[in-house]
């Protein structure tokens, strides 16, 4: 794969993540979940071709960004192993998650989670998270791993290669109607 494709990839994903992540309300330790159909970044259909290489720069790109802001990664896996998601067991233990048992592949799990098992410190898979944002990139359906209330953001990147790309954030939801008064700081 050509280099300055992958440069640009990692660009574009630490881009995206970096801008969401300034729009978003956080604290240590929440997760960030990315959804990559890595087939769709090189120009393919989701789910047919899949490139570790591509994998692994967008993986190192969204760690990076990630953890510098104190946050824990979930890498999540293709519909073959039900959505799960690739994350650090101390995460996992940080957050009471049960664990599933399966180890991802190209064809059965993703580029993506691949990658990120392969890269992970100690991984293990869980089957479902509740993440302050997410990055969802080719069409890979994060969304049933979001906080309630996904709030779309916008950022200055549309694509990560040729993958179509949607971020969201979360936001804690308005109750009691048009007399209610919000706080300000959980928008």
């Amino acid at each position: 794969m050509d280099a300055a494709f992958l440069d640009t990839v990692r660009s574009e994903v630490k881009t995206a993540l970096t801008e969401l992540l300034d729009e978003t309300r956080y604290r240590p330790g929440d997760f960030v979940v990315v959804g990559c159909s890595t087939s769709e970044v090189i120009g393919e259909k989701i789910g047919t071709v899949g490139s570790m290489e591509a994998a692994e720069a967008i993986y190192d790109a969204a760690n990076e960004v990630v953890s510098a802001r104190g946050l824990f990664l979930a890498a999540q896996c293709c519909e073959h192993l039900n959505r799960a998601l690739v994350v650090e067991q101390g995460a996992a233990e940080w957050h009471r998650l049960d664990e599933v048992n399966a180890v991802p592949q190209m064809h059965a799990g993703g580029s993506f989670a691949t990658a990120a098992y392969q890269k992970m410190e100690e991984p293990v898979l869980v089957p479902e998270i509740q993440a302050i944002a997410g990055i969802d990139i080719g069409g890979t359906l994060i969304g049933m791993h979001l906080k309630p209330v996904a709030v779309p953001v916008r950022v200055s990147v549309s694509r990560v290669g040729e993958a179509i790309l949607l971020l969201a954030r979360s936001r804690a939801p308005y109750i009691g109607g048009e007399r209610a008064h919000y706080n300000e700081k959980l928008k």
